[in-house]
């Protein structure tokens, strides 16, 4: 971390990845904060600021040592299983601090000596006591599947012979009677059954004969809306699809294809033609979003069909830390590898990593969006080819949704965002450039090409955050961003308006 980066987030406050100490307090008490890193998404302790002020008050040099010390034997001793951690000393100011950088950890939960669970929310921590959020840590480590977990009440009654049937022939080229042991054994050894004769929820899912008398919630919404608005009144067709995962996506794969235009592209006259979205694209994506379903939430995946596009909403965001940019390089973990496996084995699932890059081959715009606080995945598939076009829908459809978040509140304010909104889209980067210069020139201020490019995302992305900016500019360090960030709002050419989730940036630029 270089200075101007430390010296920044001392400015900035505290956040979920960010916490100050003035200095080493407890053992048992920086344990816990870096349990509640490693159990979320990592950050930084930073020793020698005030915690209330973010004044830098620095630390000796017998400091320095004791500290870092106290925190090698806290990671190994009080923090279970123990973490790796890695320190930096940081001068400012002609002090010396001691940063301490604690990862997400890949063992979920982490723990402290008493048994105590801690994440954290915002600038705080929280001790998780509730098991579905235990359960959830263990899920994102890989120690636990809930397509695993037994269905009560079930047997092999609700299994739909013809399925299994199928599988079997498929799979091994024989029939289920030509093997020499019983069904049930069978069953067992392919995670459809346990021991006591119970089906698990992946069996049910894959298997079952009617999925939803047990998986209630788990189905696909199919809605094809007349214009472009989710909250229209006018629809062409809504439909709910249920059944096993290989029903399902027949039957939503129809549904798209139904709604979908196709195009001669050189076909003779008496030919169907060529659908407007590779139907390559569409298999992919729609396998993937029941396949990686979330069971620990389970909801129903949305299909929409808009004019100008087609969303897949998968129940459950990205799954063991993977990012965006992971995805789209074909990374992937699987959240339910029975359900993978049975997919890969009978249908054309190639698994999130590889079947991501095959659909990003093809000559269509995909926007993938992991929505951490809804817990889903959202996917765009945009029905037109022009990137102007296509930037303004974003646009108008970002700021759509966010004017709904903010349905309860005050209208005034609301009106004020949605007139700041539309202006910036529909200026173009030039003229927002110019009107920046023009503040800059009667302030008699000026600023780095990172800070000027910071305003010109925000001016055009005013709902996007720190993260956003970060991946769509080479080179751009998220300590470099908050610097850029906090130097910008100390000249009042940036500010955040509204609160952290349905807030938006306002850039002056006149």
């Amino acid at each position: 971390m270089t200075t101007e980066e430390f010296v920044e987030l001392c400015q900035c406050g505290e956040t979920t990845t960010v916490q100050y100490k003035e200095c080493f307090t407890t053992q048992t008490k920086i344990a816990q904060e870096m349990v509640a890193f490693a159990n979320t998404h990592g950050g930084v302790i930073m020793f020698g600021v005030q915690d209330k002020t973010g004044e830098m008050l620095g630390l000796t040099f017998k400091q320095l040592q004791d500290t870092g010390l106290e925190l090698g034997n806290t990671a190994n001793e009080q923090v279970k299983p123990a973490i790796y951690i890695e320190t930096e000393v940081v001068k400012a100011d002609d002090k010396r601090f001691l940063v301490c950088y604690i990862a997400e950890g890949r063992n979920k939960p982490y723990k402290t000596n008493n048994g105590e669970i801690w994440v954290k929310q915002g600038q705080d921590k929280r001790r998780v006591t509730e098991n579905s959020e235990i359960l959830e840590l263990f899920q994102d480590s890989g120690s636990y599947y809930a397509e695993e977990a037994t269905v009560r009440d079930s047997s092999v009654n609700d299994l739909e012979m013809t399925y299994l049937r199928d599988y079997f022939q498929k799979v091994y080229g024989k029939a289920i009677e030509d093997f020499d042991q019983p069904l049930e054994s069978m069953l067992r050894s392919l995670g459809v059954m346990n021991g006591k004769g119970e089906l698990t929820r992946a069996g049910v899912l894959y298997f079952g004969k009617h999925p939803q008398q047990y998986e209630r919630a788990f189905k696909i919404k199919a809605v094809a809306f007349v214009g472009n608005s989710i909250g229209g009144s006018q629809y062409i067709d809504s439909r709910d699809i249920e059944g096993t995962i290989p029903w399902m996506f027949r039957e939503g794969m129809a549904f798209l294809k139904s709604m979908l235009h196709h195009r001669q592209e050189g076909q003779n006259f008496n030919s169907v033609g060529v659908l407007e979205i590779p139907e390559v694209v569409l298999e992919e994506l729609l396998q993937n979003a029941l396949v990686h379903i979330d069971l620990l939430h389970p909801a129903a995946v949305r299909l929409l069909v808009f004019e100008n596009r087609i969303e897949i909403i998968n129940p459950g965001r990205l799954y063991g830390g993977l990012k965006v940019e992971d995805i789209r390089l074909g990374a992937s973990k699987q959240r339910n590898p029975l359900m993978a496996d049975f997919a890969a084995r009978t249908m054309i699932f190639r698994g999130l990593g590889s079947g991501i890059v095959r659909a990003l081959r093809e000559n269509v715009v995909i926007d993938f969006i992991n929505e951490d606080e809804a817990n889903q995945f959202r996917v765009i598939i945009w029905r037109i080819n022009d990137k102007e076009q296509i930037e303004r829908f974003r646009e108008e459809l970002y700021a759509a949704e966010n004017i709904q978040k903010n349905e309860g509140s005050d209208n005034d304010s609301i009106q004020k965002k949605d007139k700041y909104i539309q202006k910036t889209i529909q200026m173009d980067i030039d003229s927002i450039q110019k009107g920046i210069q023009k503040v800059l020139s009667e302030r008699d201020q000026s600023i780095t090409e990172l800070q000027m490019c910071v305003l010109l995302y925000f001016a055009k992305h005013p709902m996007a955050t720190r993260k956003d900016f970060i991946e769509a500019t080479d080179g751009a360090t998220e300590g470099g961003t908050i610097s850029a960030i906090s130097r910008l709002q100390g000249l009042r050419l940036l500010s955040r308006q509204g609160g952290k989730k349905n807030g938006y940036w306002f850039v002056v630029f006149e």
